[in-house]
């Protein structure tokens, strides 16, 4: 099957963040049953050794510059851009992706392929309605779903803004939702919120052959590598704080410093000796800035995530937005740490309740926090329960060849 992928990121490293490490294991894992043709986008950050390891890996790297960031113009350019925004039905995050010689590729290509999938929604706006060949979006997160969570948390950057785009947002995502044959979701809280676009089928109509709207949303979670996340073979012991993942993130800046500057002083109120790392790429101003509190350490980029998570006494996520299965959380798990993490953090994951055995334990609030971490401190054989059954649901659920194959049942049925 000739398969056709659309990512604005470049996919390459996996490391860089959540899209790439999606987009690149499940083209892994395609790339070695079919052919895959990836067209993206690279930036100044994107170096040549990236581009040529990925062009080896594929059957085809068609690659276009990334169109520059706007620069600041002043208030009347942010109002035109938001009135273009509205006029267009696009927001303006989509929009800046935009590139007319991506575009034109695209265009004069697109019948070449058997499918063609869109990794991350904005990937969309390349395609036209209605779309000549079978076409998937792999939402990866929703647009709208995200930006009324940050509202709703008081965790959005720019508030006022964000609420005179929700509506646009809205519109946006129910009528790209109607241009595609499958959409995959990574949780079935994520697909009930998407149904929501998808009221019947004979409303939608999205493409040539479609299936009812129902089977059109399809949950395929997330995985992990198990040979680049091993378990580890013991127990650290002390009481020693990690959290993970790319500190440019908007919701991992906040929970990174609600975990700074709120749970681990209470914490360490019990625990005098506690200390946290802040682990992950390109730290912001604001995560840097907390390394001068008692306790944190802001390690930037490190060789080996998975050397900091072993020898982590436990792993605290205390993520208040963010939709979707986090690479952070099945990482964790897979090297046997013992994890205590929000609802949002552990989105998608069978972790406690009836007939579940216990493999992370929930927090959401200051004191729950502090209660778990305390309990973990304390029990020795809790932590060892932990360990062991996250990294079995891992083996057993949440592997990337079990991802993939879901992925490629996907492309395969839409033809």
């Amino acid at each position: 099957m000739k398969i056709l992928l659309l990512s604005v990121t470049f996919p390459y490293p996996p490391t860089k963040g959540g899209t790439q490490v999606r987009t690149y294991n499940l083209l892994k894992y395609l790339q070695a049953r079919h052919e895959v043709t990836v067209v993206t986008q690279v930036g100044a950050d994107t170096l040549e050794a990236e581009i040529a390891i990925l062009r080896e890996q594929v059957s085809e790297l068609v690659t276009f510059p990334r169109p520059q960031e706007l620069k600041s113009d002043g208030i009347l350019g942010k109002v035109g851009r938001s009135l273009q925004a509205w006029y267009r039905g696009i927001p303006t995050s989509v929009l800046f992706n935009q590139s007319p010689e991506m575009q034109a590729w695209v265009d004069a290509n697109l019948r070449r392929f058997a499918v063609v999938t869109c990794e991350h929604s904005v990937n969309e706006v390349f395609l036209p309605a209605p779309c000549p060949i079978p076409a998937v979006v792999n939402v990866h997160s929703s647009v709208y779903g995200s930006c009324r969570q940050q509202l709703l948390t008081g965790t959005a950057s720019y508030p006022l803004r964000d609420w005179l785009n929700l509506p646009l947002l809205y519109l946006y995502e129910r009528r790209y939702c109607q241009k595609f044959t499958a959409i995959v979701v990574t949780t079935e809280d994520d697909r009930a919120y998407l149904q929501k676009f998808l009221p019947n089928s004979a409303s939608t109509e999205p493409s040539r052959n479609a299936p009812d709207c129902l089977d059109r949303l399809v949950v395929i979670p997330n995985g992990v590598d198990l040979t680049k996340f091993p378990y580890r073979s013991l127990d650290p012991g002390g009481m020693k704080l990690v959290f993970t993942g790319a500190m440019d993130s908007l919701p991992n800046i906040d929970a990174a410093q609600f975990l700074s500057q709120t749970i681990l002083p209470a914490v360490r109120q019990i625990y005098p000796e506690t200390t946290l790392e802040l682990v992950g790429d390109r730290p912001t101003p604001a995560v840097q800035e907390l390394g001068k509190l008692p306790g944190v350490i802001v390690t930037g980029k490190v060789d080996s995530m998975v050397e900091r998570l072993h020898q982590a006494t436990i792993a605290v996520l205390p993520l208040r937005t963010g939709l979707g299965i986090k690479n952070k959380t099945l990482e964790a798990l897979a090297a046997g740490i013992p994890v205590v993490g929000s609802n949002q953090a552990l989105e998608g994951l069978r972790v406690d309740g009836n007939d579940v055995p216990l493999r992370a334990l929930r927090a959401n609030s200051p004191s729950e926090y502090v209660a778990a971490i305390s309990q973990l401190f304390a029990d020795p054989s809790l932590r060892r329960e932990l360990s062991k059954n996250g990294r079995s649901l891992m083996e057993t659920q949440f592997t990337w060849d079990i991802a993939g194959a879901s992925y490629e049942r996907v492309l395969s049925q839409t033809r």
